[in-house]
């Protein structure tokens, strides 16, 4: 499976962990036109963000965990954007009260 890692700091692919580096959302977006397949994003809460305000994002999966923080980091920017739908195409709760949500963006 292809691997792509999205970052402005690393300077060259590296050849230990086989993945092509992309310099930017617009990158993003043109790999996205390709007929590759769904691209997944894990564990990055700015480029999610990035790609949310670029309108390049088409389903969420978000796990929603039974605490309450004072503090974190925001799942979306404060760009000042228009209205996005969502419709949730799966649900799950599980044992331990954790909440499954898959959201598909209403285009």
């Amino acid at each position: 499976m292809p691997r792509w890692v999205v970052s402005t700091t690393l300077e060259h692919d590296d050849e230990r962990w086989p993945a092509t580096v992309l310099r930017s959302v617009d990158d993003v977006a043109r790999l996205k036109e390709t007929d590759g397949g769904p691209l997944l994003v894990h564990g990055s809460a700015t480029l999610g963000a990035a790609l949310a305000d670029a309108g390049l994002v088409d389903r969420y999966h978000l796990l929603v965990f039974p605490i309450l923080l004072g503090a974190g980091k925001r799942m979306w920017s404060e760009a000042d954007k228009d209205l996005e739908k969502l419709r949730v195409v799966e649900s799950e709760t599980y044992a331990n009260g954790v909440l499954k949500l898959v959201y598909d963006v209403v285009r």
